[in-house]
């Protein structure tokens, strides 16, 4: 007989298809927005000039405002020095000089090929229109295997995905106390700025610089920190947040392009976000002989006091909820635990009897214990085993005598019900796909002499049920 596919009460088809596509449509969205966005046709935007002489700045603002009045912001200096400075201490992207019939543009290929490419363009027609040769002057260069001055970016995601991944592993990690987390992620990321600092300047992708070790090790500390103390607030939208932070909205404002040719928008994010500010300041101490570090590093501090804040919250919200629960028992069953359907499946869990909440996993397994005089008995272990007899999960009912699991494997399981006092009952269950069952059970006292057995249950293929 074909089993008969039941759904929580009250759970519609409608919307369990919302709760499904929610997190990929919006992921989706924010993909097809962010990147086209930031990627296509990139443009100076106030991008800053440091021109050498008042009378040729005012010249140049002019000239370029003309061409486009808001892709750059031109600011005099003393001399032509003072404009090749400016950019060494990352106060400007170029620098501008012009003597009689000759010009120099200092630029740094350390900021991005791209922008380097864009600038020495539009100087290039200044000069000529000036009928002045023009000299460009890279006072940053990369090293040989970094052309494109955009290896850093990828270093920098290489340290920032994975510790979002290590917080939604460590959630699971139940045994582990909050310190021991914290341990395990400062270890984690001890490991992963060890190896990519290894990997980066032995191939000679970027230069020999034992800095950049302690800028990698905070960028994956302050990710891993805060995205597992944002886990117990955004609960099942988890995936939505991490992805949303770390890939939608930090790689388009990472510097994957330079930032200087960029939508405003992104230049914003990038102010904020951990991997555009790890780059800025790997960019300062590996080219910039540590210009414009400092104000990175601190935002990089900033996410790591904001998740250990986070924790902190949590750990005195449960400490809350706990003593209400000392003077007030109603729920015999914690709250599942948060979990990243993006990188691991469900793990059977044991989920509290209530209204289905949005997001929330919906039970696989569900049933009622009763006496033989149909009352509820509450506290009644029920225990979930496999084929082979190995323990799934265990639950205990609630004053209704009632209980509910997810996350099941599929395949044949047995459901013991158990409770001092009685007789305990086994129901044997066959799990398929997309097929909710239960399982209810009715315990007999051990001095009761008529047979077990009764239990009442619905869906699922013809079983075994077996007393002891």
């Amino acid at each position: 007989m074909k089993p008969r596919i039941e759904r929580p009460r009250g759970v519609s088809v409608a919307r369990v298809l919302v709760e499904t596509l929610t997190i990929p449509v919006l992921l989706f969205l924010g993909l097809l927005l962010c990147f086209p966005l930031a990627f296509h046709q990139p443009q100076p935007h106030h991008a800053k000039i440091a021109v050498a002489g008042l009378t040729v700045e005012r010249r140049v603002d002019t000239a370029l405002r003309r061409e486009d009045r808001d892709g750059f912001d031109v600011t005099a200096v003393a001399d032509a020095r003072d404009a090749r400075r400016a950019v060494l201490d990352r106060d400007a992207v170029a620098g501008f000089a012009a003597t009689d019939g000759h010009a120099v543009l200092y630029v740094a290929k350390a900021n991005g090929s791209a922008l380097e490419q864009a600038l020495a363009k539009g100087f290039t027609q200044l000069a000529a229109h000036d009928h002045q040769k023009l000299t460009v002057t890279d006072v940053a260069p990369t090293v040989g295997k970094d052309g494109p001055g955009t290896t850093l970016v990828y270093f920098g995601i290489a340290w920032n995905v994975p510790g979002y991944i290590l917080a939604t592993t460590l959630l699971r990690a139940v045994t582990f106390t909050r310190r021991r987390k914290l341990i395990t992620i400062a270890g984690a990321a001890g490991l992963f700025s060890v190896v990519g600092f290894l990997v980066g300047a032995g191939l000679g992708f970027f230069p020999d610089d034992p800095k950049t070790l302690a800028i990698a090790f905070l960028l994956t500390t302050a990710v891993a920190t805060f995205s597992l103390g944002m886990a117990p607030f955004v609960k099942h939208f988890f995936p939505l947040a991490g992805l949303g932070l770390y890939v939608v909205l930090s790689v388009p404002s990472s510097g994957l392009v330079p930032v200087q040719l960029l939508p405003r928008f992104f230049q914003g994010l990038h102010t904020v976000m951990p991997l555009g500010n790890a780059v800025d300041a790997l960019r300062g101490v590996l080219y910039f002989d540590g210009a414009g570090v400092l104000k990175p590093v601190l935002v990089l501090c900033a996410w790591i006091a904001a998740g250990t804040a986070l924790l902190g919250l949590d750990a005195l919200r449960h400490r809350t909820a706990a003593g209400r629960r000392a003077q007030d028992e109603q729920e015999d069953v914690p709250e599942p635990p948060v979990e990243d359907p993006s990188v691991e499946a469900p793990a059977p869990t044991a989920l509290p009897v209530r209204p289905h909440h949005f997001g929330e996993p919906l039970p696989m397994l569900e049933g009622t214990v009763r006496d033989t005089g149909q009352e509820p008995v509450h506290h009644a272990a029920v225990t979930v085993m496999d084929a082979g007899g190995r323990q799934l999960v265990r639950t205990t009912t609630n004053a209704r005598g009632e209980y509910a699991v997810s996350g099941l494997p599929e395949g044949y399981i047995s459901v013991v019900a158990s409770h001092p006092g009685r007789a305990p009952l086994v129901h044997q269950k066959l799990l398929q796909s997309g097929v909710a069952i239960r399982a209810d059970f009715t315990l007999h006292d051990r001095r009761n002499r008529t047979p077990v057995g009764s239990g009442a249950e619905h869906a699922g293929p013809r079983h075994a049920r077996h007393g002891s």
